[in-house]
């Protein structure tokens, strides 16, 4: 294999998009946090990257026969042969303790905690709840607000700010309807693979006003973030409320018209969660600038 194709089996393995977000979030809690210590800053940020990159390859690991029966995921570094089980075991498990290591560096014990906690999560409950339930996304989207918790407590924020629980909000929700839009683009493939699928639960009709509700409630969530004071330009709140008419036009989109693939929102609210955390770097962005001339 050459070293183009082992560096492109890797970054599949490891779902290294999946985990650069992961540790966006992280960054964004620490921003908001006012955290202006560096070494945490990057400690934090590695770690929380490594890792989510460890738990998405375990994650592999453990559905390795399940995704030899799906389409979509056949071709992923294990069941198509190109990495052995237990080479994706040892490197997962290489990545877990790289991330667990890192995040020892960050000034608090709870970051590391949380590190752990997030794990179990995603690999322990939701992995096997999938299997079980068409709702496992619901509990199993907790794993998204853990992050940036993370990076609030690595910026010496205080785990009993409220404006942490509308943080970790915000992720929470956004995660909903991210997996549920995933689950309804790759039905087949799930059911094929023996999972519960939502389209055996609901009705096309039901489907489309649930995902509705669900894009709709994470553009409310995000205008929490500048309610609670995390957004605090007005300008930054202007654009903050601007951009979430976004995805709840296309959600009435789909409501109305029917038209709008579950493929295309999926990619969009994507973007959007993009669109709300550079808001938010750039409305503290000022602040930071201060802090690091003060220091210098």
């Amino acid at each position: 294999m050459t070293l183009r194709k082992t560096l492109r089996c890797s970054l599949c393995l490891c779902k290294a998009k999946i985990s650069l977000f992961a540790s966006l979030s992280a960054a964004m809690g620490f921003v908001l946090a006012a955290g202006d210590a560096a070494g945490f800053f990057c400690a934090l940020c590695a770690g929380v990257f490594l890792l989510s990159c460890g738990a998405c390859a375990l994650n592999q690991y453990q559905e390795r026969d399940l995704d030899a029966r799906m389409a979509r995921t056949a071709k992923r570094p294990i069941p198509s042969g190109r990495i052995r089980p237990e080479n994706a075991l040892a490197i997962a498990l290489l990545l877990l303790l790289a991330g667990e290591g890192l995040l020892l560096f960050t000034g608090t014990a709870i970051v590391p905690l949380l590190g752990v906690a997030a794990v179990l999560w995603y690999n322990v409950l939701y992995t096997g709840l999938k299997k079980k339930s068409a709702f496992a996304v619901v509990p199993g989207a907790l794993v998204g607000a853990i992050p940036p918790a993370m990076g609030w407590a690595a910026g010496g924020g205080s785990m009993a700010d409220p404006a942490l629980a509308s943080l970790a909000f915000f992720f929470f929700i956004w995660q909903v309807p991210h997996f549920w839009l995933h689950l309804l683009s790759y039905g087949e493939d799930y059911r094929a693979a023996g999972l519960p699928a939502l389209s055996d639960v609901f009705v096309d009709a039901q489907l489309k006003r649930l995902t509705f509700q669900w894009v709709a409630a994470t553009a409310v969530s995000a205008l929490l973030l500048g309610l609670c004071g995390l957004m605090q330009s007005p300008l930054a709140k202007i654009f903050l409320f601007v951009v979430s008419l976004w995805p709840v036009s296309e959600g009435i989109t789909l409501l109305i018209r029917g038209e709008a693939s579950h493929s295309k929102i999926f990619r969009h609210i994507n973007y959007y969660m993009l669109l709300v955390m550079t808001l938010a770097f750039l409305d503290r962005l000022p602040d930071a600038i201060v802090r690091t001339l003060s220091f210098l």
